[in-house]
């Protein structure tokens, strides 16, 4: 969705930035692994089908992806690469164009030392509230009990993609 092509997204725990074709290597080696394959129900994709498929991700008008960062790795030195930083993704879809109050979101950590920190959660509660905001979904910001995540969107939401936005 290029709706969030130039958003980023800062909570506590994790940064969220759109899934773009330089994420695609890391993301392609999380997806060799069996265990994830078999998490999220994915099937092993070659190089070239992966940037195919991000590439996808970003034209398609029903779905909308994140990649989400370590937010204390991005943070602690300047030029600090997005990929040294990447802990998963947080997907929405709506599954109904016709009715936007109709939506799934998917979390995956992939990065096993990012795990049980509670990275997906606050992942999933920005997504809600990014969601409930900017894609229009009635009740996004309402259902997301966690006001780091709502702040997190309205710091970031309307801000340029990059650090300097923080």
């Amino acid at each position: 969705m290029r709706l969030n092509q130039n958003i980023l997204l800062r909570g506590k725990k994790v940064v969220l930035v759109p899934y773009t074709s330089q994420h695609v290597p890391r993301y392609h080696e999380w997806m060799k692994s069996e265990e994830l394959q078999r998490l999220t129900a994915s099937e092993p994709l070659t190089l070239e089908q992966e940037y195919a498929m991000q590439r996808s991700w970003r034209e398609d008008a029903d779905k909308c992806t994140f990649i989400v960062l370590d937010a204390e790795k991005w943070q602690a030195q300047p030029g600090t690469t997005e990929e040294s930083c990447m802990a998963g993704d947080v997907n929405l879809f709506l599954t109904d164009l016709g009715d936007p109050s109709l939506g799934e979101i998917e979390v995956m950590i992939a990065e096993p030392d990012c795990r049980g920190k509670g990275f997906g959660t606050e992942a999933v509660l920005m997504m809600m509230a990014y969601g409930g905001c900017e894609q229009r979904l009635p009740g996004g910001d309402s259902q997301t009990a966690d006001e780091g995540a709502r702040e997190a969107v309205a710091c970031g939401a309307d801000q340029p993609r990059g650090r300097e936005a923080l």
